[in-house]
């Protein structure tokens, strides 16, 4: 792996102005965990706001906020339980626990996520793999689940687990936000909030975490009908690596348009390409160049147990080379259906038809008397369960495997028969499909203090775009003197009752504290010198140019809210 000097650059101010460490310092440390300092809070607001801003906001999507522990049956039901898995290798000299596919990519350079733990260990062996730390021999791999489990109160069979994305919240709030958005599709749902996911050997600070905040949203849409918003995107250029070529080896991306690609069936459905192009411009605008963005399409193998055609949405980073900082996923019905016939309940949407139509449909037909000796209390429910799941689905179910699952219970063709019968439809019901775009903010975080990253001279400067800025203005005295320091007072209370994020700095010469603000990414510094008290005109200097201009003092605020707002640009603020 490359030498980390820019990581080892950016931890280093990142430590000493506040934007983050490494959690529990006084105590050793723990791998897989990072506090945020003050300025690293503020900078996850707004990049949390322009994310909502970006993708929420008018975009007919809603905002949610569900709980981070949840019960067992929320990922029985979702497939985590059963697929939410690692491969993990143990040094048996040292006792040290490591991520046997990452151990392998860091050896080889190219990725084994999709490898079963025979392969695995086969190609540990062929390389002669030993432990990084003490090179002691490594033990044969096995599978880790990667949840945090705990106990909901007192008594230890309420089995909970940390949530390890945000999603299921969504999905198991389906039938109400279905009936907030009035019955329409299509419609999104977005969550920001944080998840846990039980690492084995988190070994990157902030692009590897174990507790970490995810931004994504869950967009619920009739698969039979196309994507309303594909013409807003179909010229943007992505950069793909789409599952065809690397099946032939290749990694290296070919350019097509979102329109092309989806067309062509490398993108399989348009609201994927939508939210795909919408995540390019939206990085773009955080500063990472085009050209050091791509989306890398997951084999078969790699791809969650709930997607159909998953993209990782990757950047390319100096010492950690292409980092996923977005997953897109088509999802399909997978959710929806699984919670349906877990749970019992009606998660399908309806739309009207035109005219009522004649249809044959199958019914199920539950056998009462047999469900009811043998479930006992439970047979109401489980009634309910069958009632409100697809009969295809139930019927497929029994005879694929002899069963149906429903509320953890097996239903055999002794509990339930069918008969097709005609009936009128007015509409036809369905489950909606979806596709989630999913965003990692800490690793986004990281990414874009890399590319504000740079040098004048000896100086640091942190050339983060000016909308995400932590400190938006610092306020300085040319000197130390009271009626300078009074009128920078007074300018600096003036800008934070117009709702900016300013600092007041008289601490040391003024070239320092330019210096000072360079480093921590303050767009715009304000300087009162001796012309303030004869004119009231202060001059503002701009952190990436170092250019200066001269504006009136009480009409600083306005300017720099035009500023930050992007109706102004630098030279813009010092018109009349």
């Amino acid at each position: 792996m490359a030498s980390k000097g820019k990581y080892e650059a950016i931890s280093e101010l990142a430590r000493r102005r506040g934007f983050f460490w490494q959690s529990f310092e006084i105590y050793g440390g723990m791998g897989g965990f990072i506090d945020l300092g003050p300025l690293g809070t503020k900078l996850k607001h707004r990049l949390e706001d322009s994310w909502r801003d970006f993708f929420v906001k008018g975009g007919g999507i809603y905002e949610i906020s569900t709980p981070i522990i949840n019960p067992k049956i929320v990922f029985q039901a979702s497939g985590h339980l059963d697929s939410f898995k690692d491969p993990m290798v143990e040094c048996q000299r040292c006792g040290r626990k490591y991520r046997a596919d990452h151990l392998l990519e860091e050896a080889a350079g190219a990725k084994f996520e999709a490898m079963g733990l025979e392969a695995i260990d086969a190609e540990i062996e062929a390389r002669n793999l030993a432990c990084p730390e003490c090179g002691g021999r490594l033990s044969k791999s096995r599978y880790f689940l990667t949840m945090f489990e705990t106990t909901i109160g007192p008594y230890s069979e309420a089995i909970g687990y940390a949530r390890p994305e945000t999603a299921q919240g969504i999905f198991i709030d389906f039938k109400r936000l279905y009936e907030i958005a009035r019955g329409k599709l299509p419609f999104g749902v977005a969550q920001i909030g944080r998840a846990l996911r039980n690492e084995i050997s988190p070994r990157q600070g902030p692009i590897r975490l174990r507790e970490f905040t995810l931004m994504e949203i869950e967009f619920f849409f009739d698969p039979e009908e196309g994507c309303g918003a594909l013409e807003e995107v179909e010229d943007e250029v992505l950069r793909l690596v789409p599952a065809s070529l690397r099946e032939k080896g290749i990694e290296e991306p070919i350019e097509k348009s979102v329109g092309e690609a989806v067309r062509e069936g490398i993108i399989i459905n348009g609201w994927l390409g939508f939210f795909m192009a919408k995540s390019k411009e939206f990085m773009r605008g955080l500063g990472i160049p085009e050209d050091r963005q791509k989306f890398h399409e997951k084999l078969p193998g790699e791809r969650a147990h709930y997607s159909a055609q998953t993209f990782d949405h990757e950047v390319l980073l100096e010492d950690w080379g292409w980092v996923e900082i977005a997953g897109h996923a088509y999802r399909t019905d997978y959710d929806l259906s699984r919670h349906s016939a877990f749970s019992g309940q009606e998660l399908r949407a309806f739309k009207a038809y035109e005219k009522p139509r004649v249809e044959r449909v199958l019914k199920i037909v539950p056998n009462e008397a047999r469900i009811r000796e043998e479930f006992g209390e439970k047979h109401k429910a489980i009634l309910e369960a069958l009632m409100g799941a697809r009969p295809e689905d139930v019927k497929g179910s029994i005879e694929a495997k002899g069963y149906f699952e429903a509320l953890g219970e097996r239903i055999g063709p002794e509990h339930v028969s069918f008969r097709t019968v005609e009936v009128k439809e007015t509409g036809r019901r369905f489950i909606p499909h979806v596709v989630e775009p999913s965003f990692g903010l800490e690793r986004i975080m990281y990414a874009v203090l890399e590319y504000s990253y740079s040098k004048k001279g000896d100086r640091i400067v942190l050339r983060l775009p000016r909308r995400i800025a932590p400190i938006q203005a610092v306020v300085l005295p040319l000197v130390n003197r009271g009626d300078l320091e009074a009128k920078a007072k007074s300018i600096w209370r003036a800008l934070l009752e117009a709702g900016l994020d300013a600092e007041y700095d008289d601490s040391g010469s003024i070239g320092r504290r330019y210096a000072r603000a360079d480093e921590i990414g303050v767009p715009i510094a304000i300087t009162v010198d001796q012309r303030s008290l004869i004119d009231d005109t202060v001059t503002l200097r701009e952190r990436d140019s170092w250019r200066q201009i001269r504006v009136r003092a009480d009409e600083v605020p306005a300017r720099l809210r035009g500023y930050f707002s992007g109706d102004l640009d630098f030279e813009g603020m010092g018109g009349s």
